[in-house]
């Protein structure tokens, strides 16, 4: 990973004065940065506190020791599976000295092969297995995932554990005649859907949307309202001048260990919402996400009517000054 001459804290502190007014051209003018640099650290560090983000870096370097560890012990053990699976000759072989050479051809990693042999015998041949189990799930993730391209399916199987690189995954979509329908000026539900079946208690379904407004000096933010649709409250009610996709995810896990994980979540197809973030969010914390009908708002109407009461009721009675005005 690329290493950055700030901090964790003076980042921090650089986000904390652009909430307290000072505009983002500004700051990257005065620390000598990009705009983009700007953003991708508020993407990562929004809303948080410096506690918290070396809580957050201390959790990613434990993560990323127990994934090289893993993958080590993963290889010996193949490497031994195969040693011990070649028959008595290959084993007596090990036992008089050669068993580093063994394992080379037993793992396919023999380097320079032996001018006594043939040439024809020791060149690999291409054997290209059917696949069809990892078809099969692929065409299952493709039907659920009406919007989902072949990246965004890569994820999905990786995520199962299938250790096939991208393009692979690429060939396997064109084979099997894979692709993102577009979208036509009339749009229309692909399939058909079922209602949501939702039980009489709290946390059964919550619903995500955001609603923008703007400071008095012209500058525009959002809010992220979170609301439970069956006893209609509202669980968070979140602003900044923007919200990625790994913020939603941390304000959602912040809210589940204060409330309660929720049956079911309902949200449009925004990009924040349809992210790789929120996707390997849900499969980590094991949540069910619903994503409503493009251009039918009406399908989260839960969230849809709080925000019509909020604007009439808040954001068009008052005229917030800046972030730290609107958080409070």
């Amino acid at each position: 990973m690329k290493r950055t001459r700030f901090t964790d804290e003076q980042i921090i502190g650089i986000l904390a004065e652009h909430e307290a007014g000072t505009k983002c051209a500004d700051l990257c003018r005065m620390h000598g940065m990009s705009e983009g640099t700007f953003y991708n650290w508020k993407a990562r560090f929004g809303g948080m506190t410096v506690p918290e983000a070396k809580r957050l870096k201390a959790l990613e370097d434990e993560n990323a020791k127990l994934k090289k560890l893993l993958a080590e012990q993963m290889l010996d053990l193949a490497a031994m599976k195969e040693l011990v699976s070649k028959s008595g000759s290959a084993c007596r072989e090990a036992r008089g000295g050669r068993a580093s050479e063994v394992l080379a051809r037993a793992l396919g990693t023999a380097g320079v092969p032996d001018c006594r042999a043939d040439r024809k015998m020791v060149r690999y041949q291409a054997q290209r297995a059917p696949d069809t189990e990892l078809r099969g799930r692929l065409r299952e993730l493709a039907n659920d995932r009406r919007r989902f391209g072949y990246r965004r399916l890569f994820v999905l199987l990786r995520r199962e554990g299938e250790p096939s690189g991208i393009n692979r995954i690429y060939r396997l979509y064109r084979e099997e005649g894979l692709t993102v329908r577009k979208r036509k000026a009339r749009r229309k539900a692909l399939g058909t859907r079922a209602p949501i079946l939702v039980e009489a208690r709290a946390n059964a379904r919550w619903s995500l949307d955001f609603v923008h407004d703007q400071f008095a000096s012209g500058q525009r933010f959002r809010v992220l309202n979170v609301v439970d649709d069956v006893t209609r409250e509202c669980l968070a009610a979140i602003p900044d001048t923007s919200i990625s996709g790994r913020r939603v995810a941390r304000e959602l896990s912040a809210l589940i260990e204060r409330r309660g994980k929720p049956g079911i979540i309902v949200s449009d197809n925004g990009t924040e919402l349809t992210s790789n973030a929120i996707l390997r969010w849900c499969s980590e914390n094991r949540v069910e996400w619903h994503y409503i009908a493009p251009g039918k708002p009406m399908q989260n109407g839960f969230v849809e009517s709080f925000n019509g009461r909020m604007r009439d009721e808040l954001l068009n009675e008052t005229m917030f000054r800046n972030l730290a005005h609107a958080r409070f």
